[in-house]
């Protein structure tokens, strides 16, 4: 079955959520929570979406971002997720996926 699209308000906040797969640490080291930090920074801007607050479990993460587009949010994380994998795959050297499934927003 197809996924649904997801249900954006431009210029309205949304609340993400994204978990680390099973369960486990998406982060280890203080390295990684600048480097997630700034590469959500960097997302963001170039996605052209407003971060409010976020807050950085070790294993998941929460986010409170507005989307200037209607595509801002996904490509944000798509670009976020991308560059942080690969980081902390290369970093911690194992491979295969960090999230356990699709970002969740509201």
């Amino acid at each position: 079955m197809a996924r649904l699209p997801r249900f954006v308000l431009v210029g309205h906040p949304q609340h993400i959520i994204i978990r680390g797969n099973n369960r486990e640490p998406v982060f280890n080291a203080d390295e990684d929570y600048r480097f997630f930090i700034d590469k959500l920074t960097d997302a963001a801007k170039k996605h052209q979406c407003d971060i409010h607050a976020y807050v950085l479990m070790t294993n998941h993460i929460h986010l409170l971002a507005t989307p200037h587009k209607m595509d801002g949010i996904s490509k944000m994380m798509q670009m976020l997720g991308r560059y942080y994998v690969q980081y902390y795959n290369y970093t911690n050297k194992r491979s295969g996926t960090l999230w356990e499934g699709r970002y969740k927003a509201s």
